[in-house]
């Protein structure tokens, strides 16, 4: 494999990328600092197929990055491989209001190979190529320039050595009839929605236990303040208020700015400068959540009752046993969720009883709810039987 130099000129990158646009896959990584800034900083680009590599500078002045963000976006005929993608995925998403398509993430793929649900990278070259990798740079300044060739020679080897895994990846999954399982999750990888940072959606990722309609509209309003703040000054949500602190204002609101002094996570100056102003303002134009927006009830245990909940807690136990059967991640088969509702009583919308998962997992579950399979032990180990024959 011809591994190039750093790239920091402009044509030098569009040579690369017109080459590898003809390939049918790219394996594609990137090293980033994020530690004190809301957005990710991009510090490196690998990219490789099986002939070739090579690491883009993103900081280097003047170097245009719009042949290899096209190629990432806009390039149907190239699948692009990651592994463990997801922050690298919100990177291209930042840079271009869109994600790389079509994709194809090996982590992902592992748990469709019995490898686990979130194999690591240094395993899943131990595994596949039988050697350990050097992380002797792997918490290094990324940021830094200029960078030193043991960094670089490390950046590349995680695309060198997906180049190598993927085919074999591949390979097995073909032999094993599996590749289809995965299509549903690498679309929902690939899903712009899931990179959009909404100011207004920004109150779902903070833990409170009141479901008042008051106290969830103040979260909701500050919640979007904090988003925007953090957005606007480029640093982390919790370096502006962290997550305990914004719940405890929404359920017990300061009645004036000077109160701000006294609530703990807050600097004392916020109880007259303009940032605690710009608070005081969103919990003032806070108004109750509306019925419609309310998040869903824990019904779990409402719903389901003490009987309800033992068939479930069989239906995870059945869970276990199918996917050791087939060696798969049991996450892969169904979440908790899907179980749940189905020892509910619910039966549309949900994943195991469609598609593949039902032929692997959901007949069976189906069929154990409705008290046609259940458990045995037999020579010291768990078997399930059929009590009756499902109906035609």
């Amino acid at each position: 494999m011809h591994i190039h130099g750093l790239i920091e000129d402009s044509a030098t990158l569009a040579n690369l990328c017109a080459r590898l646009a003809n390939k049918p896959y790219v394996c594609v990584d990137t090293e980033f600092m994020r530690e004190n800034s809301y957005w990710p900083e991009l510090c490196l680009i690998q990219i490789a197929d099986d002939e070739e590599a090579a690491a883009i500078d993103p900081m280097a002045p003047g170097l245009d990055l719009t042949p290899l963000l096209d190629l990432m976006t806009k390039n149907e005929d190239v699948l692009k491989v990651f592994h463990a993608g997801g922050q690298d995925i919100e990177i291209v998403y930042n840079l271009t209001g869109t994600t790389p398509h079509p994709l194809f993430d090996t982590q992902v793929a592992a748990m469709a190979l019995g490898l686990g649900e979130q194999i690591g990278y240094s395993n899943l070259v131990d595994t596949y190529l039988g050697f350990t990798i050097d992380k002797g740079a792997r918490f290094t300044d990324w940021s830094r320039r200029p960078l030193d060739k043991r960094q670089i020679d490390y950046a590349i080897a995680d695309v060198t050595h997906l180049s190598k895994i993927f085919p074999k990846m591949l390979e097995k999954l073909k032999k094993t009839g599996r590749g289809a399982w995965l299509d549903q999750e690498m679309e929902r990888l690939a899903d712009p929605e899931n990179y959009h940072n909404d100011p207004d959606e920004a109150w779902q990722r903070v833990r409170v236990s009141s479901r008042k309609p008051e106290v969830l509209g103040r979260l909701k309003a500050l919640a979007r303040w904090r988003e925007i703040e953090a957005q606007g000054k480029d640093l982390p949500r919790g370096r502006i208020v962290k997550d305990e602190t914004l719940a405890d204002l929404a359920g017990n609101p300061p009645r004036k700015q000077s109160d701000l002094g006294k609530v703990r996570g807050l600097s004392a100056a916020w109880a007259g400068n303009d940032i605690g102003g710009r608070l005081m303002a969103a919990l003032e134009g806070a108004e109750p959540m509306s019925t419609a927006e309310l998040p869903p009830r824990d019904d779990r245990k409402p719903s389901l009752g003490k009987d309800g909940a033992l068939v479930a807690d069989l239906l995870k136990l059945l869970l276990k046993i199918r996917a050791k059967e087939i060696n798969v991640a049991p996450r892969l088969l169904a979440r908790s969720d899907d179980l749940e509702s189905l020892a509910a009583g619910v039966r549309d919308g949900l994943a195991i009883l469609e598609g593949w998962r039902y032929e692997q997992f959901g007949r069976d579950a189906l069929n154990l709810v409705e008290g046609q399979l259940g458990f045995t032990v037999r020579n010291g180990k768990l078997k399930m039987t059929r009590t009756e024959e499902p109906a035609a």
